[in-house]
């Protein structure tokens, strides 16, 4: 039974970390309407709190979180981004979330450390 909390622990629960991201979000801008002069610190909060939560996790990984905030007002967006990583170990998610006002885009990359 150990092996199997051990083999838990290496992997990148992608349930766990989207949840945790989309409580953050929520926290940090629930009912807000957008505004271009509080989206850096609405960033800076988020990306420091999931951070916080995620190092609580005890995994053995790296994180990397990427945030968009962007108001909703009919304009396209366009993003990309290409990996080259171990598939068996490392993995990604993305949670997109939006109000009436903004749309909320967070990616967390987990990439395994070799132990």
């Amino acid at each position: 039974m150990a092996q199997d909390d051990d083999e838990e622990d290496l992997v990148f629960n992608v349930e766990e970390v989207q949840k945790l991201v989309r409580d953050n979000i929520e926290m940090c801008l629930g009912g807000n309407i957008y505004s271009h002069s509080r989206t850096p610190q609405w960033i800076t909060v988020i990306t420091e709190k999931t951070l916080q939560r995620l190092n609580k996790l005890n995994k053995p990984f790296k994180y990397i979180v990427r945030i968009t905030i962007t108001q909703k007002n009919g304009s396209g967006l366009h993003t990309a981004v290409a990996y080259y990583w171990d598939t068996a170990t490392d993995a990604t998610c993305t949670v997109r979330w939006e109000n009436k006002y903004m749309y909320c885009i967070v990616n967390v990359w987990g990439l395994a450390l070799q132990i």
